[in-house]
């Protein structure tokens, strides 16, 4: 990735960037800078607002006037081509779009951002589709293998109204998952805490731990298949804190994980699975239940199982 010099630059500070830190706002301005040299232009007074020097906590008010320093930054990628197959076929994953906001139901396979070798993800196939959108912004993720709903904000005041409603766990997310052996109706939560390594592979990976991030997931059985060979469980999966592998490692620290899970799961109950179709991690992002970042309205969104999903499941119930 080459590298460009910037000039000084002038920002004027809209009523949608009102209240973000100024930390937080050069980040995105200064995309590919370290947080470490951000933190240094602005103690040695490099970044100013309103011509005065101000602290990295300093919140911005709309009519400020940010002056940018030159830093070097990384020269962003170009964006994929909007024509190309996988991200053409994006634009029929939407399943709702505003001024405020895009609902795209993920397919299974596609990261949510390009980096690690990828070239692109779904926010940059995202941003080809609306080259004409100034702001677009992932609101959280969903790991690569699963599929199912993903908000993406169109302005800084939904970013920031959504977030709020994630901190406040004023917003339910309903997984659906197929996990081994046979869920017992009791289990309808797991509160095991969670801690995340990386392997000197750059491989991310998340165990259960004491010294880990507080973690809760709600559960409910769906749907049993007492006529198949194949000893699984439909459940649903209502995670209230939102950390890397939540569901994944707290199915499988029970004894129960995901169907097809490349990490955490178990090979033979794969096998069984591969043998009536099954080709990916069965873990999809099903229902949404938000209030609408700018109405304050409750909104609730679906994606339905694709064909794949119910077609194994089709299959279980010996149809």
């Amino acid at each position: 990735m080459s590298e460009v010099q910037q000039q000084v630059r002038f920002h004027s500070i809209d009523a949608d960037a009102s209240g973000q830190r100024i930390d937080n706002f050069l980040l995105a301005q200064l995309k590919g800078v370290p947080k470490s040299m951000i933190y240094r232009i602005v103690r040695k007074g490099e970044v100013r607002v309103n011509k005065k020097r101000i602290k990295p906590d300093y919140r911005l008010k709309e009519g400020d006037e940010v002056r940018i320093p030159p830093v070097r930054v990384a020269e962003k990628n170009d964006l994929p081509n909007p024509k190309l197959e996988k991200i053409a076929q994006l634009e029929n994953c939407i399943v709702f779009e505003d001024d405020c906001m895009l609902v795209v139901n993920k397919p299974a396979g596609m990261a949510v951002h390009g980096g690690s070798g990828l070239q692109y993800g779904l926010i940059e196939g995202l941003r080809a589709l609306r080259p004409n959108a100034k702001f677009l912004e992932l609101v959280h993720r969903l790991d690569r293998d699963t599929s199912g709903l993903l908000m993406v904000a169109k302005k800084r005041s939904a970013l920031r109204a959504l977030h709020e409603q994630l901190r406040e766990k004023d917003m339910d997310k309903t997984y659906v998952a197929l996990v081994y052996g046979s869920w017992q109706s009791k289990i309808k939560k797991v509160d095991a805490p969670l801690l995340k390594n990386t392997l000197q592979s750059g491989e991310r990976v998340v165990r259960v731990d004491e010294a880990g991030k507080p973690s809760l997931t709600r559960f409910k059985v769906r749907e049993r298949y007492p006529q198949s060979d194949i000893n699984a469980t439909l459940i649903e999966c209502s995670p209230v804190t939102g950390r890397t592998h939540q569901i994944r490692v707290h199915t499988q620290c029970v004894g129960h994980p995901i169907a097809h899970d490349d990490k955490y799961g178990m090979r033979g109950f794969d096998e069984q699975l591969r043998k009536i179709g099954l080709n990916r991690l069965f873990l999809h992002a099903e229902r949404l239940n938000i209030r609408h970042p700018k109405t304050g309205e409750a909104v609730v969104f679906n994606a339905p199982l694709d064909a794949e999903l119910v077609a194994v499941l089709n299959v279980l119930r010996g149809k």
